[in-house]
C-alpha cells in the first residue's frame, strides 16, 4: 500500500469514528442538522443509549440527562394570607419526560435554562399555597398537604417544559432576618426584665434573711450577756456571802488572809517599787503576828 492508500485508510477511519456517537445509559441524546432537530413522522426524534451513526461534521449531538436531579435554589420571600413575610427554603426533585419538547423550551436542552425556568414555577405554585395559609396553619402540621398542593400544581406547570416534577419538598420555613431580630431583641428584653425581676425579689430576700439574722444575733448576744450578767451577780453575791460568813466567824482571821493576799499581789514583781511609811497600816501584819 502506497502513501496515498495509507492517506485514504487514514481518513476513512477518522470518517468512521466520527460517524458513531454512544449515548450512555442513564442519557438522551437529540440530534440536530444544519441547526434543525431531526425528525421522524414530524416527532424529534430521540436516541437511547447505545451506539448510532451521524454524519460527521454535519450533525450536532446534544446529550440530555435523563435521571432524577435536584435543585436546590436559594430560600425566597412568600406572603402568607395574613401578610406576613416568611423565608421558605425548598427543593425539587425532576427529570426529563418529554425530551424533545425539553429540548425545544430550554433553548437547545440547556440544564441552566431549565433549572431557572422550573424555579420561576415552582416558586410561583409555592407562593400561591403560602397564599392561601396563616402562619398557624404552615407549622402546625399542614406543611405535608401545602407540599402535595405545590407538588400537583407545579407537576401540571412543569408539563410545558417537557418535565416530570417528582417532588417538592419545604426544608426550613425562617422569618426574614429583620423581623428574627427584633423578635429576638424583643425575648431578649423581657427575659432581662424578668431576670431583673428576679434579682431584685433575690436581693429583698438577702436583706430580709441578712436583717433576721442580724435580729437574732443581737438577741443572742443580748440574752447571752444577761445571763453572764445574772450568773457573775450571782457569783458575787456568793463570793460576798462566803466572805461575809467568813468574817462573821473569825474577823481576825479573814483581816489576816487578806493581808496576806495584798502582799503577794504587790511583791509578786522583783521590779515593783512602793513608796510606805514604816508604820503604815500595811505592813501590820508584817510587824506583829497578831496584828496589833
Amino acid at each position: 500500500m502506497g502513501r496515498f492508500g495509507l492517506i485514504i485508510a487514514a481518513i476513512l477511519l477518522v470518517v468512521g469514528v466520527s460517524s458513531v456517537f454512544v449515548v450512555n445509559e442513564g442519557e438522551r441524546a437529540i440530534v440536530s442538522r444544519f441547526g434543525k432537530v431531526m425528525k421522524v413522522d414530524d416527532q424529534t426524534k430521540v436516541f437511547a443509549p447505545g451506539i448510532h451513526l451521524k454524519i460527521p461534521v454535519i450533525d450536532k449531538i446534544r446529550y440530555l440527562d435523563s435521571r432524577i436531579q435536584t435543585l436546590d435554589g436559594a430560600a425566597d420571600r412568600f406572603v402568607t394570607s395574613e401578610k406576613k413575610d416568611l423565608m421558605v427554603d425548598s427543593y425539587v426533585k425532576w427529570r426529563i419526560k418529554d425530551f424533545a419538547k425539553y429540548y425545544l423550551s430550554t433553548n437547545g436542552g440547556i440544564k441552566a435554562n431549565a433549572e431557572s425556568l422550573l424555579q420561576r414555577k415552582i416558586n410561583n405554585d409555592l407562593r400561591t399555597e403560602f397564599g392561601r395559609r396563616t402562619i398557624k396553619e404552615i407549622v402546625s402540621g399542614s406543611r405535608d398537604e401545602l407540599q402535595m398542593d405545590a407538588l400537583k400544581n407545579a407537576a401540571e406547570s412543569a408539563k410545558d417544559l417537557g418535565i416530570e416534577v417528582v417532588d417538592v419538598r419545604v426544608k426550613q420555613i425562617n422569618l426574614p432576618a429583620n423581623v428574627s431580630n427584633s423578635i429576638y431583641q424583643r425575648m431578649r428584653a423581657e427575659r432581662q426584665a424578668v431576670a431583673k425581676e428576679h434579682r431584685a425579689q433575690g436581693r429583698e430576700q438577702a436583706e430580709i434573711i441578712r436583717a433576721t439574722t442580724d435580729a437574732n444575733v443581737e438577741i443572742q448576744i443580748a440574752e447571752a450577756q444577761r445571763k453572764a450578767l445574772t450568773v457573775r451577780g450571782e457569783g458575787d453575791a456568793q463570793a460576798a456571802k462566803i466572805y461575809a460568813d467568813t468574817y462573821s466567824k473569825d474577823p481576825e482571821f479573814y483581816a489576816f488572809m487578806r493581808s496576806l493576799e495584798a502582799y503577794r499581789e504587790s511583791f509578786n514583781n522583783n521590779s515593783d517599787v512602793m513608796v510606805l511609811e514604816p508604820d503604815s497600816e500595811f505592813f501590820r501584819y508584817m510587824k506583829s503576828e497578831t496584828g496589833k
